[in-house]
């Protein structure tokens, strides 16, 4: 497979560089294996799906978008509340 160039910050190079080092990879390697790991948005949205299904299967839990939404509040309200730790 043919290697591509990517333009991204000194910075942020030599960072990414550093770690690799100290998994005792190269940069190349490293990368190769953090793209391997992360998902990509579709991958995501077909993950969180299949999980939604499960637990539905499972336990027949299956709120409507309207409980959805007021227990997400639920929950923004309570980290809120929680703060930064």
């Amino acid at each position: 497979m043919p290697d591509a160039n990517i333009r991204i910050p000194e910075e942020a190079k030599d960072r990414l560089a550093a770690i690799a080092a100290g998994e005792g990879l190269s940069l190349r390697a490293y990368l190769a294996r953090l793209a391997e790991t992360l998902l990509t948005p579709a991958e995501r949205a077909e993950r969180a799906e299949r999980a939604h299904v499960l637990l539905r299967d499972w336990n027949g839990y299956a709120p409507t978008e309207a409980e959805q939404r007021e227990l997400d509040s639920e929950l923004d309200r309570r980290l809120h509340e929680a703060g930064p730790r």
